[in-house]
């Protein structure tokens, strides 16, 4: 007989800590709550909630796989043993652990006859820490990626390797052979959205009472890009069932930014010698590292420390001006010493945010910073208009969707009406029930008081320098966030700006740190993270080498990666390539 999948009330949580619940009426979620109002009482303090509690696998590996095939819907594809010398993380191994395959809701679509299912993994350490993480993957999905739990660049630790029972999966669809014509089938879209991680966090927990005879006591989920949308959106249409979450430079607003993203690749487009082949030829190297410059020679100083980075991106956007700073060349020549006239015509609005045909933005602006010559930046840039975000606006975000059959990705992005995009990824009809602002998006991304009122809490960390989700956007949300809580969100939600990081990592920035031990001590031991201590990846770096860390810098370069509003600011004195040489100031 199938075991069916336990809810989340038959997980065993750790008992709260005493000395500091407070008796708090549990709220939705709503933009319309109370407790979200900035003139709303504010308790004196927050549940805390208890640390999770190691345990072992019950068993081994092939024994799991008799547990697990008793279970309802799911199809269990292979139950595998993991020895600790498979994966590295840091150049360490891994423990040994189980790897569990499987698949759920296998159907034909009757829209588009195609197969679909949500495919996934399970990565069950047999030294277990207690903890379950639900790892959000990135871009288009379609891909079941390698269950760790990994955040920051090149990084050196990761959920799995600190004995995290992890989950990774597909959301619902496969990326072949075409990434985002699974948008087609109406279910896939809902899937992708936000359905497919509701649909696996019960049987995620179902694997780990077979694997453990017990349920996790404490649950996060987290990614970057798409990831940490999907970790947005769980955020706030599942804020009881997870203790923390873990938000990597969240495109919350996708299908906004994608089409933003095809209006900056057709401004790219007018100065571009060849648009329909290379975007690239819109501004070289040479001609980002022109911006780069002109940004550090104007901002580089206001956090104390002319060291390469700029600390204060909020002074900088005051300081520095584009037509002003950015040298413009004599003529209609470029030699990679200047911009030309049309250059900055064309590509100022790309800094200064996505408009409609009306003039009206409709995504957040991106702020100057030296990361703007990082080696991650064509690729967003220059090659994603036509290669990502065509396809993904063409056949998921709108309603109705455009056929696969014949379709051209660089006509698409160089032609296509803004203000038609803009209407048709809010539009819905008789079998597109869900927009894709809708699917795609947290329903109330500042009602988030469910989740605070019983203990969780959240960690956002976005690079200044991303390329395609705007640090703005992210940080516009937490203001509102904040706003939404009588003016201070910090007791249960941080933001962390990464200064000339690019998207999810690179660029000329220390990206390599661990802010998943970082969530875990803020909710299970109460230790709010003031900032985070992060590493430039020079030669040698375990984690993988960043070949935009500048020369003049120490190959280990350290900074503290301060809870925004506050700005890492030199103290004076020591070393610019020590973290202990800064701290965190308004």
């Amino acid at each position: 007989m199938n075991t069916p999948i336990p809810s989340r009330s038959l997980r065993r949580p750790a008992p709260l800590l005493p000395a500091t619940i407070a008796v708090l009426t549990l709220l939705g979620c709503g933009s319309d709550d109370p407790a979200d109002s900035p003139a709303a009482a504010t308790p004196t303090a927050l549940p805390q909630l208890g640390a999770a509690q190691a345990g072992t696998l019950s068993g081994d590996c092939t024994s799991l796989a008799t547990q697990l095939n008793s279970l309802s819907n799911i199809t269990i594809s292979a139950v595998s043993t993991i020895a600790a010398d498979t994966l590295k993380i840091g150049g360490q191994d891994v423990a040994e652990h189980c790897q569990v395959t499987a698949l759920t809701e296998a159907r034909t679509s009757l829209i588009d006859g195609q197969s679909y299912a949500i495919r996934f993994e399970m990565r069950l350490p047999k030294a277990w820490n207690g903890r379950f993480f639900h790892q959000g993957n990135g871009g288009l999905d379609g891909n079941v990626l390698t269950a760790t739990g990994a955040s920051g660049g090149g990084p050196l630790t990761h959920a799995l390797a600190q004995g995290f029972a992890v989950l990774s999966s597909d959301a619902g669809h496969t990326a072949t052979p075409n990434a985002a014509a699974f948008g087609i089938d109406p279910q896939a879209r809902l899937n992708y959205g936000y359905q497919a991680a509701a649909k696996l966090t019960p049987i995620a927990r179902a694997i780990i009472l077979a694997a453990y005879n017990r349920p996790a006591d404490r649950a996060y989920f987290g990614g970057c890009s798409n990831g940490g949308r999907h970790t947005m959106v769980a955020a706030a249409r599942m804020p009881a069932e997870y203790d923390g979450y873990l938000v990597g430079a969240p495109g919350f607003n996708l299908p906004k930014a994608a089409v933003a993203n095809l209006y900056k690749g057709q401004r790219y487009a007018m100065v571009a010698t060849s648009p329909a082949t290379d975007l690239s030829t819109a501004i070289t190297a040479a001609e980002r590292k022109v911006v780069a410059d002109a940004v550090l020679a104007k901002c580089d100083a206001l956090d104390g420390a002319t060291d390469g980075l700029v600390q204060d991106t909020d002074a900088c956007q005051a300081a520095f001006q584009w037509e002003r700073d950015v040298p413009t060349c004599s003529g209609s020549t470029r030699d990679g010493t200047c911009l030309t006239a049309a250059q900055k015509t064309a590509i100022a609005p790309i800094f200064s945010g996505a408009v409609d045909g009306s003039g009206k933005a409709f995504y957040a602006s991106f702020p100057y910073d030296p990361g703007y010559a990082g080696s991650g930046i064509p690729a967003w840039a220059f090659t994603s208009p036509s290669q990502r975000d065509a396809v993904a606006v063409a056949f998921t975000f709108k309603t109705p969707p455009d056929s696969p059959v014949g379709f051209d990705g660089v006509t698409f992005a160089l032609n296509a009406n803004i203000d038609t995009l803009l209407q048709q990824i809010v539009a819905t009809n008789a079998t597109y029930t869900e927009s894709a602002m809708s699917f795609m998006t947290p329903p109330s991304p500042t009602g988030l008081s469910a989740l605070k009122n019983r203990g969780a809490k959240m960690m956002v960390y976005h690079g200044v320098s991303d390329p395609i989700f705007s640090v703005e956007d992210t940080t516009t949300w937490y203001k509102a966030l904040a706003a939404a809580n009588g003016g201070d969100a910090s007791d249960f939600a941080r933001l962390f700006r990464v200064p000339g990081m690019g998207h999810c990592s690179g660029g000329p920035a220390t990206d390599q740190f661990d802010a998943v031990s970082a969530l875990v001590k803020w909710v299970e031991q109460g230790q709010a993270p003031e900032s985070l201590t992060a590493k430039a990846r020079g030669t040698g770096n375990a984690g993988g080498v960043n070949a935009d860390v500048p020369s003049s810098w120490a190959v280990d370069r350290t900074r503290p990666l301060c809870a925004w509003p506050k700005v890492a600011r030199y103290k004076g004195t020591g070393s610019l390539d020590d973290a202990s040489s800064f701290e965190c100031r308004s």
